[in-house]
C-alpha cells in the first residue's frame, strides 16, 4: 500500500471515528428526554395494582413467584410507558399540546421528533410483549387467560389517544378507571395462581380511583387547549365544578371503602392507608383554589404512598378478615 493509501485510510478512520463519538454525544444528551417522555412520575399507577394483585395471591393461595411477579411488572409498565408515548405523539398531532399550555413538553419543545416518540412507543411495546412471552412459560395461568387480560390493557393504552381516541370522546376516564384498577389486578393475581377470581375486581376499585384522581386532575388542568382542539374529554363536560366534586369523590370515596371495612370485617390492617388521608385533603384544596398545574404530579405521589400502604394493609391482614376472597 503505497503512503497516499495509508494517509487516505487512516483520515477516513479518524473520521468515522468523529461521527461516531458525536452520535453516542448526541444519543448521550438525549437520553433525559426519552426518559422525560415516559412520564416515569406516573408509574405508581401500573405498578400498585400489580403488587396489590401479587398480594391478594399470596393471601389467598399462599403462593408468590419473584419471576412472575418482574415479569409481570415488567409487563405493565412497558404497556403503561408505551400508552404515555402514544398520548404525548397523538395530543401533539391533534393540536392538543401546544408551547403555552401544555405540561409534555416532549414535542412541542422538540426534544424529540415525532418519529423518535413513534420508535420509542414500538420499542416499548415490543418489550412488553416479550416479557409477556416469559410471563407464558412461567405462569401457572392458561395462555388464553393470560393473553385476554393483557391484550385488553395493551390496546386500552393505544386506545386512549390512538385510533379512535377514547379520550377525545369522553370516554378516556372510563377506559383508565377499568385499565389501572380491574385489569392490572386481575392481570397479576391470574398471572400468579392461574385462576381468576370476581372478589379481586372489589380489591381492585380503591386504587382504581384514587389513580383517575391522577388523570381527571391532568384533564381539569387542560381542558381549554382540549376544547380548542376540538377534543372532549370528561372534565369539559362536566366544568369546574363538577370535575372538582368528581376529583373529590376520586380521592375520598376510597378511605370511606377502606374505613367501612377494615371496622366490620375486622381487618384492621385495612385502615393503614388513612394515613395519607391528610395530603388527600391537601390536594382537595389546591383544586378547590384552582392551582391545577403541578396537581396531577402531586396526585401520582398521593398514589404512590396510598398504595404502597394498600399493599401493605392486604400482607400484614389475616386472610380470614379479607372478604370475599377463596382461601386456599
Amino acid at each position: 500500500m503505497t503512503w497516499e493509501a495509508k494517509s487516505m485510510a487512516c483520515a477516513n478512520h479518524q473520521q468515522q471515528h468523529i461521527v461516531d463519538e458525536e452520535a453516542k454525544c448526541r444519543a448521550a444528551s438525549r437520553l433525559p428526554a426519552y426518559v422525560l417522555a415516559l412520564r416515569p412520575w406516573s408509574f405508581s399507577a401500573s405498578f400498585a395494582p400489580v403488587a396489590l394483585g401479587a398480594a391478594l395471591a399470596y393471601k389467598a393461595c399462599h403462593e408468590f413467584s419473584p419471576i412472575i411477579f418482574v415479569a409481570t411488572c415488567i409487563t405493565a409498565l412497558s404497556v403503561h410507558a408505551a400508552g404515555n408515548v402514544v398520548n404525548t405523539y397523538f395530543d401533539y398531532m391533534r393540536g392538543v399540546d401546544d408551547s403555552k399550555g401544555s405540561d409534555d413538553r416532549t414535542l412541542v419543545d422538540k426534544l424529540l421528533t415525532p418519529d423518535e416518540v413513534v420508535h420509542l412507543g414500538v420499542l416499548l411495546y415490543t418489550l412488553g410483549c416479550a416479557c409477556f412471552i416469559v410471563l407464558v412459560f412461567s405462569s401457572p395461568a392458561r395462555m388464553e387467560h393470560l393473553a385476554l387480560v393483557y391484550f385488553g390493557g395493551l390496546s386500552s393504552s393505544f386506545l386512549y389517544t390512538g385510533g379512535i381516541g377514547l379520550k377525545y370522546i369522553a370516554l378516556g376516564d372510563v377506559l383508565v378507571l377499568v385499565t389501572f384498577g380491574p385489569v392490572c389486578v386481575l392481570y397479576s393475581y391470574v398471572a400468579q395462581t392461574g385462576s381468576m377470581v370476581p372478589a379481586t375486581l372489589f380489591y381492585a376499585m380503591p386504587l382504581a380511583m384514587n389513580t383517575e384522581a391522577i388523570l381527571h386532575s391532568n384533564n381539569a388542568r387542560d381542558r381549554h387547549n382540549d376544547a380548542r382542539a376540538g377534543a372532549v374529554t370528561l372534565a369539559i363536560v362536566v366544568g369546574h365544578t363538577g370535575s372538582h366534586i368528581l376529583y373529590a369523590l376520586f380521592l375520598f370515596v376510597p378511605y370511606i371503602v377502606f374505613a367501612v371495612v377494615g371496622v366490620q370485617c375486622r381487618a384492621y390492617w385495612l385502615l393503614l392507608p388513612l394515613i395519607t388521608l391528610p395530603t388527600a385533603f391537601e390536594l382537595e384544596r389546591h383544586f378547590r383554589d384552582g392551582r391545577l398545574a403541578k396537581l396531577s404530579r402531586h396526585t401520582a405521589k398521593l398514589n404512590a404512598y396510598f398504595g404502597l400502604f394498600y399493599i401493605l394493609g392486604i400482607v400484614m391482614s389475616s386472610p380470614a378478615s379479607l372478604p370475599g376472597l377463596t382461601i386456599v
